[in-house]
């Protein structure tokens, strides 16, 4: 028992540091201030092209600007939303919420998705109506609009490209504005079309085509924002891997109840009990092992039990089917 006690203790330290160095790499790479500027140049720029789109979208009759403008708008709120999220992951851990508040990062980035899937649900309907019912559009606004969509879009999601690989939260950001980058392309397109060809039928055809679009990209953010909800191992982390790295350290006999799971989209937790024939308190054997979590497999939380596996009181969580 003490050996867990002092495992607890070391580590939570180990890890609260931990937390709050890899928080400060995926959420700001350069210091404090890089993605805060990203988050209120975006959201500024996005706020403004969304206001001058939903108007040109009316002038010109054109249902792929108001769809757009209705899809930016949403963005508008996802990126606020991811913003609020990094700012409460900042916040330290109170006697209440004990790990903080990391895992509202994991909840902005499941409602970007759900978000994301309604804007589709609605263009589409939308589209569909249009397509039975075809208007004339007024095109050199359509394309105009869509052009400076692409310029504002794509400058955002430059912004948001390196710490997607790190963050699912600035990963969401970051598809957000390169499918909108994508879209005003696709919108520019069809502009061109139709003032070509005349034919009417190719802007709601081409708001299909960004629904399919958004939903290809918006899938994965989902498939993988639920997993994190649901405490699933992280992507990035090979269970596997860990489990034999801790099997396989001098003394340690078996491992058990190994549970990996994520405190917020950038810091990750491990429990697990080790039986070691010779547990004893051994303060410089855990700092190396939860140091090599740390250093090896990004696991900055790591909390170990020793046992030592004799005697009458087997552990109650030794079998694989107790959680």
């Amino acid at each position: 028992m003490s050996g867990h006690h002092h495992g607890h203790d070391c580590n939570h330290d180990h890890g609260h540091d931990h937390g709050h160095s890899h928080g400060g790499h995926a959420g700001h790479s350069h210091g404090p201030a890089t993605y805060d500027r990203a988050f209120a140049i975006g959201i500024a720029l996005n706020l403004g092209f969304v206001i001058v789109e939903a108007l040109a979208g009316i002038f010109s009759h054109s249902l792929s600007l108001l769809a757009d403008a209705g899809h930016n708008f949403s963005d508008v709120f996802s990126l606020v939303l991811a913003w609020g999220a990094i700012w409460l992951t900042r916040r330290r851990p109170s006697k209440n919420r004990t790990y903080g508040m990391g895992r509202s990062s994991i909840l902005a980035s499941l409602t970007n998705a759900v978000v994301l899937l309604i804007a589709i649900v609605m263009i589409a309907g939308s589209a569909l109506g249009r397509l039975m019912h075809p208007q004339e559009v007024e095109t050199g606004t359509m394309i105009w609009v869509a052009l400076i969509g692409i310029a504002i879009n794509a400058g955002t999601a430059v912004m948001f490209m390196r710490g997607g690989k790190d963050d699912i939260n600035i990963r969401g950001a970051y598809l957000h504005m390169a499918a909108d980058a994508l879209i005003s392309a696709g919108v520019v397109a069809a502009g061109v079309t139709m003032s070509v060809t005349q034919w009417m039928w190719i802007d709601p055809v081409s708001s299909l085509v960004i629904c399919a679009v958004i939903a290809a990209g918006t899938w994965g953010l989902l498939r993988d924002s639920t997993d994190l909800a649901m405490d699933a191992v992280p992507r990035n982390i090979d269970r596997q891997a860990v489990e034999n790295y801790l099997s396989g350290l001098p003394g340690v006999s078996a491992v058990h109840d190994l549970h990996i799971w994520p405190l917020s989209t950038t810091s990750i937790a491990l429990t697990a009990h080790l039986v070691k024939a010779d547990a004893i308190v051994d303060d410089e054997w855990l700092f190396g092992v939860i140091g090599e979590l740390k250093t090896r497999f990004k696991i900055g939380h790591a909390t170990l039990q020793l046992e030592n596996g004799r005697g009458s009181h087997e552990c109650k969580l030794a079998s694989e089917e107790v959680i």
